[in-house]
């Protein structure tokens, strides 16, 4: 089972359904959207992009401590960033025009 960053779990069986080949399923529980990041870590200068959901529209992203970042490029469902100088390790957050989307692991900054 995976979760995807609209918080919906989704996964595959292995015997049932129509045919008894299996079936895929998806089961939400209530939790909250967020934001992935690629890489999860890397130095101040790397280039980090976003995932998530209904991204077109964001206003800015801020690495742990308030420290911005420029939007390079945008879309629905997809952001690029460089880790701005003085970022610290912990949460990315992006605001977009519907609530504020929190990174589900904390971006690591290296040394």
């Amino acid at each position: 089972m995976v979760q995807a960053t609209n918080a919906t779990f989704y996964g595959t069986t292995g015997g049932g359904g129509a045919s008894g080949d299996g079936t895929v399923f998806k089961l939400s529980v209530g939790l909250s959207p967020f934001v992935e990041t690629e890489p999860t870590s890397g130095k101040v200068g790397t280039v980090v992009k976003i995932l998530g959901n209904d991204l077109a529209g964001a206003t800015s992203v801020t690495f742990f401590d308030n420290k911005q970042a420029q939007i390079e490029l945008f879309s629905k469902t997809e952001l690029i960033v460089t880790v701005p100088s003085g970022a610290t390790t912990g949460p990315v957050q992006v605001v977009t025009p519907s609530g504020t989307l929190s990174s589900n692991v904390p971006f690591r900054v290296l040394p």
